[in-house]
């Protein structure tokens, strides 16, 4: 008798379920059924198993279902994920409708202020991200999700790209390392995903990998978007790399840094100060300047500490960078004012284009401002900082 469960259960758990698959040789198929609002919706949660059953045509299994008021799409992925460990042989997707509100793109150089990570197991978090307003939601395969739990969350993350509403946000995946990571991308691809986060990369050739498996699965699917890449550098070697990393295709929008493992590799610990990562949060900006993509900064661990966060997001744009991850949703206000333009930064901008246009309507070749010549990355700049402003 061949078995399989995937999903959560427990104390805490919630908008969440958990089920053990049984495939049998004979009997029909029976469901149990262990649910909070089993009198409310019973019938209909078992309907849908019903459906799912039939659909990857199961002749006999005995399904255990313990529900703590998941969505359907909760149920359908926690579902599908047993019944494709138990018949590897299954390929076909069981997949909800796409909404027509996540059907929306993102253009290459957008702002990335803010990047909120949501562990994507957890589906309680995963509904409400958008409400925080981020730039950016990732849903994470990666780090915050246990071994035990990574394959079921492909099918987790793959339906609330479907069904959760981002609220406009940037629709971003991390996957997981290289090699393994390759195996998320068909669960992600298809389904009008904006950005995919690239952890612990360390050469071009991984960047050269991903890139080209992800246009591998557009052609697939006829995905019309385009699929950007960020990868996050996290170890002595990545840095070193870190231009061939950002040169690696013309995917590349961003560079980031994950300091926890970088300053693990390096031997050192990670302070709030951040002496000990000053230089290779340097070379990030530097590379990425270089290579015209965006500069991101790490995450700030310590969730209370918001005048530690603010003083971090000042120093992060001093050195260039344009954004920073969040790993709480109470994070993203304070970066998006840290990184907000100031009067005088504003002032000057306003100049700058002012003093740009001026000169067009004369048709002068060369600008300036006061003693000071204008070039196109100073009116590039000032262009995005009244961008910005726009959106305060």
């Amino acid at each position: 008798m061949q078995g399989a469960e995937a999903g959560r259960r427990g104390k805490g758990v919630r908008a969440d379920c958990f089920v053990r698959l049984e495939a049998r040789s004979s009997g029909g198929i029976k469901i149990e059924l262990k649910s909070k609002v089993e009198s409310m919706y019973g019938d209909s949660i078992k309907e849908l198993v019903q459906q799912m059953i039939k659909f990857f045509k199961i002749k006999a299994a005995y399904l255990y279902l313990e529900d703590s008021s998941a969505f359907p799409w909760v149920l359908m992925a926690r579902v599908e994920a047993a019944i494709k460990r138990c018949y590897p042989e299954k390929s076909e997707e069981f997949l909800p409708d796409m909404m027509p509100q996540n059907l929306y793109t993102k253009p290459r150089d957008t702002f990335r202020r803010t990047r909120l990570y949501v562990p994507g197991n957890q589906p309680r978090l995963v509904i409400n991200a958008g409400l925080y307003k981020p730039d950016g939601i990732i849903l994470d395969l990666e780090d915050s999700i246990a071994p035990a739990e990574k394959y079921s969350t492909r099918f987790m993350v793959r339906n609330a790209l479907c069904e959760v509403d981002f609220m406009g946000a940037e629709r971003m995946v991390r996957i997981n390392q290289i090699p393994e990571g390759i195996d998320d991308l068909p669960f992600v691809v298809p389904h009008n995903i904006h950005v995919i986060l690239i952890p612990k990369c360390e050469t071009p050739e991984e960047v050269e990998e991903v890139d080209g498996k992800t246009q591998q699965l557009r052609a697939k699917h006829s995905v019309k978007n385009d699929v950007y890449l960020i990868p996050i550098i996290e170890s002595a070697l990545g840095i070193e790399n870190a231009y061939r990393i950002a040169t690696a295709s013309e995917k590349v929008v961003g560079l980031t840094i994950g300091l926890e493992d970088f300053t693990a590799d390096i031997g050192a610990e990670r302070t709030k100060e951040g002496r000990e990562s000053f230089l290779a949060r340097q070379k990030i900006v530097i590379a990425a300047r270089a290579a015209d993509v965006q500069p991101l900064d790490s995450v700030y661990s310590d969730v209370e500490d918001e005048k530690g966060l603010m003083a971090s997001v000042i120093e992060a744009k001093q050195l260039g960078f344009e954004g920073k991850g969040c790993i709480h949703p109470g994070q993203i206000k304070v970066i998006h004012e840290g990184f907000a333009p100031t009067s005088a930064e504003i002032d000057r901008a306003k100049r700058i284009v002012a003093a740009m246009e001026e000169a067009e309507k004369k048709g002068l070749g060369v600008v300036s401002l006061g003693t000071k010549m204008i070039d196109p990355p100073v009116l590039k700049r000032a262009q995005r900082i009244l961008k910005l402003t726009s959106i305060q």
